[in-house]
């Protein structure tokens, strides 16, 4: 039986001794990183193995992802405004083309979900992203997933629901399928319309491009910073394995969202209002 701590490099992040000092400064890290552009990346993050097992166990699953119909999607991932211009960034629709596995595909024989649920993983995450507590994101459908994105597929520009993501890479791209984002191009409290505009429209000024390799381990808030995968142009599938956790616990996402992106809702999804507690007033 495969050990969790034998999925993690714990000899380059020990996230299991919180008391050493390599803890700390990878913690330090990370929060630098976070603070100057809302991403940071811990390289090789997952040991050999680790990779080599978790992305097994993805692609005996990767038939089951499901495909939105809806091709065309606004950076808010919602309908559009009909009191806005046809120029508004709620009015303007873009290609979204990738899949998603959802979580309950994989459940607990899973070595995925034997990570997610690892105690010591979520505490780490916790201290990294400067919040006390980190609870699992109690969505059955969409708290853990794999992002799919098939040759010629893309994930076009789109701001997250949850104010933070944790993502690993299973495997890249072999042509194209890159990251790019916009750090903190809206506010709390300001959707900053114009500059979202203008990112659409083609403007590269504040864009950034990431360079990330299978293994690798990213944190990023992108409830404000735009982001996308461009066009996979290779021959084989990019997969990202995204984690996704809360400050409060019982958070689940909306009935509408869940059913559009991963084509399922269950009985939690009719019986709480999605995203309760938000705390800002951003456009999901």
């Amino acid at each position: 039986m495969t050990k969790v701590e034998s999925l993690v490099n714990l000899s380059e992040y020990p996230i299991n001794e919180p008391q050493c000092a390599q803890f700390n400064e990878v913690v330090q890290f990370v929060q630098s990183e976070l603070d100057k552009d809302g991403c940071s990346v811990l390289s090789k993050f997952l040991t050999n193995k680790g990779l080599e097992l978790i992305a097994q166990e993805v692609e005996q699953r990767k038939d089951k992802a499901f495909y939105s119909e809806s091709k065309l999607c606004n950076v808010y991932l919602a309908k559009g405004n009909p009191k806005e211009s046809q120029g508004h960034p709620q009015n303007i629709f873009m290609e979204r083309t990738n899949g998603f596995i959802t979580a309950d595909l994989l459940n607990e024989g899973t070595l995925s979900h034997l990570l997610y649920h690892w105690k010591p993983l979520r505490s780490f995450l916790a201290q990294c992203l400067s919040k006390k507590e980190l609870y699992i994101y109690e969505d059955p459908v969409s708290n853990m997933i794999v992002n799919v994105c098939k040759p010629g597929q893309t994930f076009n520009w789109h701001f997250d629901t949850n104010e933070f993501t944790i993502t690993y890479l299973l495997k890249g791209a072999e042509s194209g399928g890159c990251f790019e984002y916009v750090p903190n191009l809206r506010l709390k409290n300001d959707e900053c319309f114009e500059e979202v505009k203008k990112v659409i429209d083609g403007d590269r000024a504040r864009v950034k491009k990431l360079k990330l390799c299978s293994g690798d381990l990213q944190f990023f808030l992108g409830r404000y910073s735009l982001h996308r995968v461009t066009h996979n142009n290779g021959n084989s599938d990019r997969l990202l394995l995204i984690q996704s956790f809360t400050e409060t616990p019982g958070i689940v996402g909306s009935k509408e969202r869940v059913k559009d992106l991963y084509g399922k809702i269950t009985q939690v999804h009719d019986n709480i209002v999605g995203m309760q507690n938000r705390n800002d007033s951003l456009l999901d």
